[in-house]
């Protein structure tokens, strides 16, 4: 495999999604009457394998583990469609991970996840590294299993990605094999503390950090460098995996050795993408879809200034 073509490694969470339309997610305590119901192919882990393959066209594996159900058997054939080489752990006696989804009319969503099978990936189940130029990570599997995964990725000299979602607090060490870490603004947060995203951001020991920030579109620094990507306005439809294909997306491009700005450009047209169909895998676009939006939509300098204010750089 050249440098070109090194791929992206995916550890993490395969959940079939149960989806229902509602005109607004239920606050606590209220019942809801919902319209339309769905299942798809979900988890934070096997959204951004599929982001990696279909969006960012290369080639691409995961790690994860199904329990011996239903459920396993639509999660395997929907990677397996995209493309993904898969390492499965069977998971004996235990339901696949399911995600329970209330999806609101203004694209809003509340959910509620079932880890199930996700918890039996274990350290030791880390697969070989070779070809690989980029890992992957998020925290709906084992805690002590990422950390694992991280530095053995980074001692054998493979660039970590880790999304640090849902938000949790990290094992110790674990940011010291981090190449690249991506969060919401309440996963900066909850990491960094009080403050402008820039300021939160500068508090992170990581060479990397890019935060998304929804329809806003997202902000990086790299070092003493500022990176700024507005979003690409569209009518959003379904934001399930917005944040999952952005990251698959990113890491896809960075496996390729593009640029940071390209890649953030590149994860941004993909996410918005995302946003304007259902579901959580099937809303994914296809590389080539990506690239035709990239080369007829132009950045708007008004909202590259909004960002650059929100973000406290003016």
């Amino acid at each position: 495999m050249s440098r070109g073509q090194e791929g992206v490694l995916v550890a993490g969470s395969a959940n079939l999604d149960f989806v229902v339309r509602a005109d607004h997610v239920p606050a606590p305590g209220e019942t809801v009457l919902g319209r339309d119901f769905a299942t798809f192919p979900g988890g934070k882990g096997a959204n951004q394998a599929v982001a990696s393959a279909r969006a960012g066209g290369v080639p691409t594996r995961m790690l994860l583990a199904l329990g011996d159900d239903p459920y396993a058997v639509v999660l395997e054939a929907a990677l397996a469609d995209a493309g993904v080489a898969l390492h499965i752990v069977r998971v004996p006696d235990a339901a696949s991970g399911t995600a329970f989804i209330c999806l609101s009319d203004d694209a809003e969503n509340a959910i509620t996840v079932a880890p199930g099978a996700n918890t039996g990936l274990r350290p030791h189940h880390l697969p070989s590294l070779r070809g690989i130029g980029h890992l992957l990570l998020q925290l709906e599997t084992p805690l002590d299993s990422v950390a694992s995964y991280a530095r053995l990725a980074h001692e054998a000299g493979v660039r970590v990605v880790l999304n640090a979602a849902p938000a949790a607090a990290l094992p110790p060490g674990l940011l010291d094999s981090v190449d690249v870490l991506v969060v919401n603004e309440g996963e900066l947060a909850a990491l960094a503390g009080e403050g402008s995203v820039a300021a939160q951001a500068a508090r992170l020991p990581v060479p990397c950090v890019v935060v998304t920030l929804g329809a806003r579109g997202c902000f990086a620094r790299r070092g003493a460098e500022m990176f700024l990507q507005p979003a690409f306005p569209v009518e959003a439809v379904d934001t399930t995996a917005a944040g999952d294909t952005f990251c698959g997306a990113l890491a896809a491009r960075l496996a390729e050795h593009a640029g940071l700005e390209d890649a953030l450009r590149f994860a941004s047209a993909a996410s918005a993408l995302a946003c304007t169909r259902l579901g959580a895998q099937a809303s994914i676009p296809m590389r080539a879809e990506v690239e035709a939006w990239l080369a007829g939509h132009a950045d708007e300098p008004a909202r590259r200034a909004a960002l650059a204010a929100y973000c406290g750089l003016s």
